[in-house]
C-alpha cells in the first residue's frame, strides 16, 4: 500500500459519490491485487456489496431531499397565499372598524409583512426577495410625479363674495396689495 496516497476515511457529503476517495482505493484494490484473497468475513463479494448498498441509500437520500424541496416550496406558495389573503382581510377589517375605536386600536397593532412579488425562477429555484422589516409601511410607494403645491384658501371666505375673492388674487398676481 506504500504507491497510494494516504487519504481521509471521512465521507464528503458535497461530492457526488457517496464512497469516500480512501474506500475506491481499497474497493480497487479488492478488485484488482487482493481479488483473489479471502479474509474472514471479508473479500471482493462482501465489499461490493456494502458499497452497492451505499449508492442505493445515497439514490434514497436524494429522492428525499427533492421531496423535501418540493414540501417546502410548497409551504412558501401556501404561506404567501396565506399572506395576502391575510393582507386583504385587514384592509377590509380597518374599513369596517372605522366607527369602533376599540377595534380599529385592535387592527392597529397587527402588522402583517408585505407579500413577496412572485420570484423569477433559476434553474427551478426561486430567487428570494429580500423580506420586509416588520413595522414598515405596508403601502407601495405612489408612482409617478408629485402633485403640485398649491395655496389653497376657502372658496367663500366669511363674509367675502367670489368677486372680491378674484380681485384679491389678481391684485397679489400683480404684486400691488390693497388693504382694507
Amino acid at each position: 500500500m506504500e504507491g497510494l496516497p494516504r487519504r481521509s476515511t471521512m465521507f464528503d457529503p458535497s461530492g457526488n459519490d457517496p464512497i469516500s476517495p480512501a474506500m475506491q482505493d481499497l474497493l480497487k484494490l479488492f478488485g484488482q491485487d487482493l481479488a483473489a484473497v479471502k479474509f474472514p468475513d471479508v473479500d471482493r463479494g462482501v465489499l461490493e456489496e456494502a458499497a452497492a448498498r451505499v449508492k442505493q441509500k445515497a439514490e434514497e437520500v436524494a429522492r428525499a431531499q427533492a421531496a423535501l424541496e418540493a414540501a417546502r416550496q410548497s409551504l412558501y406558495e401556501g404561506q404567501e397565499a396565506l399572506l395576502q389573503k391575510g393582507q386583504r382581510a385587514l384592509a377590509y377589517a380597518r374599513i369596517f372598524a372605522e366607527e369602533d375605536a376599540e377595534l380599529s386600536a385592535k387592527l392597529d397593532g397587527i402588522s402583517l409583512p408585505r407579500p413577496v412579488r412572485k420570484a423569477p425562477r433559476v434553474e427551478g429555484v426561486p430567487v428570494q426577495e429580500p423580506q420586509a422589516v416588520p413595522g414598515e409601511d405596508a403601502a407601495p410607494r405612489r408612482r409617478g410625479r408629485p402633485p403640485k403645491a398649491r395655496a389653497s384658501a376657502p372658496l367663500f371666505a366669511e363674509g367675502a363674495s367670489p368677486e372680491a375673492i378674484a380681485a384679491v388674487e389678481a391684485e397679489s398676481a400683480n404684486g400691488v396689495l390693497h388693504t382694507a
